[in-house]
Parts: structure tokens; C-alpha cells; sequence
């Protein structure tokens, strides 16, 4: 089951989405994390963000929204909060990837380096150029092939770690290509999908902005099918994200092209699920006669 996600060993394809799943020490009480093959941190920027307002999360039909807006307590603060907890993980052998958040090129790169100073256990870094939420920056940098490439090839030069990109659900193809040109290792398809949900009693929004962004099963056919497109467009590994509740969702994301699956918004609802996802991909995998998972990666036939 083990896997290479642009240079991050995986002792399975098991992930965890940020902003699901803290930073993993949340976790701890209902499973052993270091089961999984990787986990990926919340967000963090240089500084510490404070976020949307309240309400920032609602339910909607086949998942949540969100607008929390990453708030976060900033590279230094959440290295003094977890980063004990999670060079242990690191020891027993589960990848620990730190996402990076920024408003602009300049906070990404102070970012990274903050990274590259304090958390020497991280196996590489995601670079979120693609959330909705974000005032500045964000959904606009990541939207577009030139504005995407701008973040990494000013960031590569900051760090020898592997590199991963939290893509925007936008212009997959054209992106992913630029996004590969720049330096970067792999690639998360795809983040959450702008969305609107409005209280009809109220006239309201749900949340406490007009749009946020929409995760669970209701994006899980979208997102395989932009990581199919991802898979065509480069030669680099590809992480799949989107509604992922179940080992099936999983092998879908592995047959068109994944090299690793993360678990996102499952969490919040079943706290126990990434181990169990686990279980029943390693299941089928073993139902489709083969001795190493990778055999299936892009394995989809039409």
C-alpha cells in the first residue's frame, strides 16, 4: 500500500484534507493517527489570521459549507502548540505535510521560510493558492495558470521539500501544467467549490458572507473528475480531494489518476472514518488481484 507523493513517502494512500482535521493531535482520542499515511495540517501564514465572522459553517444537502476564512494561529504558534505532538508522528513513520496560507506572494514566502526554520519533522509543504475564502489573494492567484505559477516559482527557491498545490476547482488542466513548469512536486485536486446557500425564512445567508465553499459527497464526482483531468495534463503525482467517505470514493480517486486520497470533511461528521477508509481500500485493493497499489493508479478504462 505504500505510495510516493512527489517525493513524500506514504506507507499508504490514506491523507487527511486540511482544515479538517487540526493538527492531528484532535484526533488522537478516538484512533492511533500514525495508521494513516499522511495527515495534513491546517492552513498557517506568517502571522496569525483571525478569520470570518460567525456563522461560518453550515449544513447543506450532501455536505457543509464553510467560510471560516483560515483562521489560524501562524507558523510560530502552531509549531509551540503541536509541533511536539507532531514530530513524534513524524517518527512513527506518518508523513506530516504543513499547509501554507497567504495573502500575497511575499506572505507565502515568509511562510515557507518559517517552516523551513521551525518544523524540520514536516515531509513537505502544501501551498493553498486555491481557497474561496480568503479577502485578498487566494481564489484569484490560484485561478489562473500565470498568477498560480507567480506563488511557486517564488517559493521554490525557499525550500529543498517537497512542494504540493491545493488547487482551485478552476481551469484544471491549464493550471496543473503551469503549476508543474513552476517546480512544483505534486498537486491537492481540488479544493472546496464556491457556493451559496441562502435561509429562505430569513433572506439571509447561511453564513456570514454571501458565498463559502462547499465540501463533502455532493463534490465527489466533480473532483474525480478534475483529478482525471489533472492526471492528463502532467507527469507529477496527484493528491484527490473531494467527498471521499468511503474506501470506494477512495479507489475511484486512484483509478483516475491519484496517487493519494485525502479525507476532508468525513471527519467532521464521523471522527473515526480515515482508519476505517483505510481498511476497506486496502480491501479492494487486495479484490483486484494485485500486490501493489500502485498498479491502479490511472488504471480507469472508458
Amino acid at each position: 500500500m505504500a505510495v510516493n507523493l512527489g517525493g513524500i513517502a506514504m506507507k499508504n494512500p490514506i491523507n487527511t484534507a486540511s482544515g479538517t482535521y487540526g493538527f492531528g493531535w484532535q484526533f488522537e482520542g478516538f484512533y492511533d493517527v500514525s495508521q494513516l499515511g499522511a495527515i495534513t495540517t491546517k492552513g498557517c501564514a506568517a502571522e496569525p489570521w483571525p478569520g470570518n465572522p460567525a456563522p461560518r459553517m453550515c449544513d447543506v444537502y450532501g455536505g457543509v459549507m464553510n467560510s471560516v476564512g483560515l483562521q489560524n494561529p501562524g507558523v510560530k504558534g502552531m509549531v509551540a502548540e503541536a509541533g511536539e505532538y507532531l514530530a513524534k508522528l513524524a517518527e512513527k513513520g506518518t508523513a506530516v505535510i504543513c499547509q501554507v496560507a497567504g495573502h500575497s506572494v511575499e506572505e507565502y514566502v515568509a511562510a515557507v521560510e518559517q517552516f523551513e526554520e521551525l518544523a524540520p519533522w514536516a515531509a513537505g509543504l502544501e501551498i493553498n493558492i486555491s481557497c474561496p475564502n480568503i479577502a485578498q489573494g487566494g481564489i484569484a492567484m490560484g485561478s489562473t495558470p500565470d498568477g498560480a505559477a507567480e506563488v511557486i516559482k517564488a517559493v521554490r527557491p525557499r525550500t529543498e521539500r517537497p512542494l504540493l498545490v491545493k488547487m482551485a476547482p478552476t481551469r484544471v488542466p491549464e493550471v496543473a501544467r503551469a503549476l508543474e513548469a513552476a517546480g512544483a512536486d505534486a498537486l491537492s485536486v481540488i479544493n472546496s467549490i464556491p457556493a451559496m446557500a441562502i435561509d429562505v425564512d430569513t433572506r439571509r445567508s447561511k453564513l456570514s458572507r454571501p458565498t463559502g465553499g462547499l465540501s463533502g459527497p455532493a463534490c465527489h464526482a466533480i473532483a474525480v473528475r478534475m483529478v482525471w483531468e489533472a492526471a492528463q495534463a502532467v507527469q507529477i503525482p496527484i493528491n484527490g480531494v473531494g467527498g471521499v467517505s468511503s474506501g470506494r470514493d477512495a479507489a475511484e480517486f486512484i483509478l483516475a489518476g491519484a496517487t493519494s486520497v485525502s479525507v476532508g470533511a468525513a471527519n467532521l461528521w464521523d471522527p473515526t472514518c480515515a482508519p476505517r477508509i483505510l481498511q476497506e481500500l486496502t480491501a479492494w485493493v487486495e479484490s483486484q488481484g494485485v500486490d501493489d497499489v500502485n498498479e491502479l493508479i490511472g488504471a480507469f478504462e472508458c
